[in-house]
């Protein structure tokens, strides 16, 4: 007999990673991530062949990740390191025939990404080094230096010192080298580098290599002064000797580099205005012979991601639209691109020998790796049916309410299992992050609406103004006003789905995480409606926000600035309305969130503890933005069900 999902499922699921095809497009290596019950999570590369048979290239004992396939399909790089080391990943490769995986490299900090030369005779590999020591040999001695374990001090006049949850003033660069097969030394190739070419951990996609081999293509900040405010520009890097150009500098970011399959021109993902993170996406192709540049996508008002050039010249890739993400190709020349799949939620396409691999999900099912050919998609592999087997999942439904200026606005709704619609449950708004971010029908490993619903309540995820995938406009439209229209938004639909039978209005309850928390912490400003809420990482206070990490355009987001317009950052800041915050608050926040500082979460608790309304604080001092730790999840899932039963009484509504 099935059962319904819980939290711990989560982490029995197998996480399911960007399958790379080999060139004929057969079969594709895909890392899958699983975890142990002590909390460590692990890393196995598999073939998965196009009629979803599988073989396991690589054993437990080795946490292997990244694959990258030859050109010839033979062999695959990736990136491993031993199980419970606390070194960096180092490059290997590996027959796909079959055999042992043979390192390649010993890089003092590791590697994060590794792409082939087109002739197969080597690879080129992204890897940190100390920003004061630029050099394989320096980092490699200022790594001893540092396994005394003491912490140091930071000196900075840098804007950017931190990023997420961890520091950057004095700390690592990502550089570029190249590898030849059969030597143990690498060729530097950016040793001039004394900027960002990206700015997260992950690499995977930032740069591309030219279908000669002679170049290299990346982003690297060119704003001055550096640290500031990065602004990337496409630079071109020689494989032979490190020389560098950079083909073009205006205003905005442009990032992931692609050449096309002659090599002639590349394209680029561009974003006008460098101080709006959500700025929609245009893609520009750059004639390298004479620089000559076409916006490819003007007229569309969508937002491309991890596109790719097919053989033919087409670009496929994926976009959000209306709560989905599905692929797309654009055809030379063409106005508009072609969708090309109808699923819930489609990424990562990967194009070889006519037929596109990817990963397709749902809220009702996680990511597995899926093929497109001839306009038809198949998901091809089963890593998690035997678990699934066992599970009984929700129900899924869209519906439209009128939200602010009388916007249709899109409500997903997810239902326990066994949802008796004659009977009345407790309705959980689940309040989406960003937030330029969207609630699509995907499957989350986080704030999961599946386990949410299990638990016993009907769960609301509200695509309120401001959310992505309906349109630079509707993006936009909630600059400097953080709590207007959302508000609005999250509120009519509150009405609406309070008037139905099945949703009791007098157990409702609203919870957020990041933006998600500042909303539901401003709610409880303007309503007294919901029971309880939940504020995970929320930024409840505006002006406080500039101890987070990244601040320019902080003004266009919140209204103004302290210095010029107090007045204005006050508005729409909950720290300054909590005379009217009635609502019990569980507030959660890690020690080491650097996006929203975790004062901010300290003190909105601080404050509902001195007015008098009901409160609890759980607080990660090893955590981040995001509860990335198995034990320390298990925790969160379990105080916020206790805290939405104490204030539901929900326990009874669960089958």
């Amino acid at each position: 007999m099935s059962r319904p999902i819980t939290p711990l499922d989560l982490w029995n699921l197998a996480r399911v990673g960007q399958p790379e095809p080999l060139p004929d497009g057969g079969s594709a290596v895909v890392p899958v991530v699983r975890f142990d019950e002590d909390d460590s999570g692990w890393s196995r590369l598999w073939v998965v062949d196009r009629a979803g048979s599988t073989k396991r290239l690589t054993s437990k004992a080795r946490n292997a990740g990244a694959p990258a396939v030859s050109p010839d399909g033979a062999r695959v790089a990736f990136l491993a390191k031993s199980r419970g080391s606390s070194d960096g990943r180092q490059v290997f490769v590996m027959s796909l025939s079959g055999g042992e995986a043979e390192g390649v490299s010993n890089l003092p900090l590791g590697a994060t990404s590794v792409r082939w030369l087109p002739d197969g005779s080597g690879l080129v590999v992204a890897a940190p080094l100390y920003r004061d020591h630029p050099t394989l040999e320096a980092t490699a001695e200022e790594r001893v230096a540092r396994e005394d374990g003491k912490p140091r001090p930071v000196v900075t006049e840098d804007r950017i010192y931190r990023y997420w949850k961890r520091w950057v003033s004095g700390e690592m660069l990502t550089h570029l080298f190249r590898i030849d097969v059969g030597s143990e030394t690498p060729t530097h190739l950016t040793p001039w580098l004394d900027r960002a070419t990206n700015l997260d951990e992950e690499t995977t996609g930032m740069f591309d290599v030219a279908p000669d081999g002679t170049r290299v293509a990346v982003g690297i900040d060119v704003y001055e002064p550096a640290w500031d405010q990065p602004e990337f520009a496409i630079h071109l890097v020689s494989t032979r000797d490190g020389t560098v150009r950079c083909i073009e500098e205006r205003d905005g970011q442009r990032r992931r580099p692609r050449f096309s399959p002659d090599g002639s021109s590349l394209v680029y993902g561009w974003q006008p205005d460098p101080l709006f993170y959500a700025d929609r996406v245009r893609l520009v192709q750059h004639r390298l012979d004479d620089g000559h540049e076409t916006v490819l996508t003007a007229d569309w008002d969508r937002s491309p991601s991890g596109w790719e050039f097919m053989s033919d010249d087409r670009l496929v890739f994926a976009a959000e639209d209306a709560g989905h993400q599905h692929l797309y190709t654009l055809n030379p020349g063409a106005d508009l691109p072609d969708r090309i799949t109808d699923g819930r939620n489609d990424h990562g396409p990967r194009p070889a020998g006519g037929v596109i691999w990817h990963r397709r999900e749902s809220s009702q099912a996680p990511p597995e790796v899926a093929v497109t050919a001839d306009g038809v998609t198949g998901i091809i592999s089963s890593f998690n049916n035997p678990l699934l087997s066992e599970i009984d999942l929700g129900a899924y439904e869209e519906i439209e309410i009128e939200g602010a200026d009388g916007a249709a606005i899109q409500v997903q709704l997810t239902f326990p299992p066994r949802f008796d619609p004659k009977r009345s449950w407790p309705l959980l708004q689940n309040v989406h992050g960003g937030p330029h971010n969207a609630s699509l029908d995907a499957w989350h490993w986080r704030w999961n609406t599946q386990v949410m619903a299990a638990a016993g309540h009907v769960v609301a995820a509200v695509n309120f103004h401001g959310s992505s995938s309906r349109g630079d406009t509707f993006a936009r439209s909630i600059r400097g006003a953080w709590g207007d229209k959302p508000t609005t938004d999250v509120l009519a639909a509150t009405d609406a789905l309070a008037a139905l039978e099945y949703v009791d209005e007098g157990r409702m309850a609203a919870a957020g995480g990041s933006y998600g928390g500042y909303l539901v912490s401003w709610l409880t400003t303007v309503t007294d409606r919901f029971r309880c809420a939940v504020v995970h990482a929320g930024v409840t206070d505006l002006m406080a926000q500039y101890a987070s990490d990244i601040t320019a355009g902080r003004e266009e987001g919140i209204g103004g600035v302290p210095w010029d317009d107090m007045d204005a950052v006050l508005e729409w800041s909950p720290a300054a309305h909590t005379h009217r915050v009635v609502t019990p608050t569980l507030v959660i926040h890690g020690n080491r969130d650097y996006r929203v500082p975790s004062d901010q979460g300290l003190a909105w608790y601080g404050m509902l503890k001195a007015k008098g309304v009901p409160s609890r604080l759980v607080y990660f001092p090893d955590e981040g933005h995001w509860i990335e730790d198995r034990g320390n999840a298990m925790v969160w899932w379990d105080e916020v069900f206790r805290w939405l039963d104490r204030w539901l009484g929900t326990e009874g509504d669960v089958v």
